[in-house]
């Protein structure tokens, strides 16, 4: 798979050591929704802020910017993140997943189906968040009750209140693996 280096404007720049030394920043690569990628970042810059700005991958969404709400959870390695907490270069190396990533309009993920059919979401504010982190629990260890699958999206607000919408669509796959 081909690579591409990026500058923290979203300009792709020249695969070469100096296009990435730039004072003050480092250089990471890491696999995004498939792809490798090489970035140049502030070592300040969030994993959450690389994906949006750097990357421009907008559905990944920033709520608190304190890990509190998780509209910003993404995959690393297979693991649900707070990606507002953790800091782009800590991730060198990583395999990362969006809900970019996770399906497309044409050929839904399980879990983004489920959302549709039973209206997981409202304003679609922390769809995504919530979407990730489902699609992650499902591979987690998660009683059978309704109230096993709340207590392990917890961090996962939804100010809409979609939470018994969301606990249906997250059985309804859970049910049909």
């Amino acid at each position: 798979m081909s690579g591409r280096t990026l500058i923290s404007d979203g300009s792709t720049a020249a695969e070469s050591p100096a296009a990435a030394s730039a004072v003050g920043r480092l250089d990471v690569g890491f696999t995004v929704n498939g792809e490798f990628t090489r970035c140049s970042v502030d070592p300040r810059a969030t994993l959450l802020d690389t994906l949006r700005e750097t990357l421009h991958l907008t559905g990944t969404k920033k709520g608190c910017d304190h890990g509190q709400c998780g509209a910003c959870t993404v995959h690393v390695n297979g693991r649900r993140v707070n990606s507002c907490l953790s800091f782009a270069v800590m991730h060198d190396g990583d395999t990362i997943t969006t809900v970019e990533g996770l399906g497309s309009p044409g050929n839904l993920h399980p879990v983004q189906a489920a959302f549709v059919e039973h209206d997981g979401y409202q304003c679609g504010y922390c769809t995504p968040g919530q979407i990730m982190s489902a699609s992650a629990l499902l591979s987690e260890p998660c009683g059978y009750t309704d109230a096993d699958v709340a207590e392990a999206m917890a961090g996962n607000i939804c100010r809409c209140g979609a939470y018994k919408n969301i606990v249906a669509a997250i059985q309804s796959v859970r049910q049909r693996s």
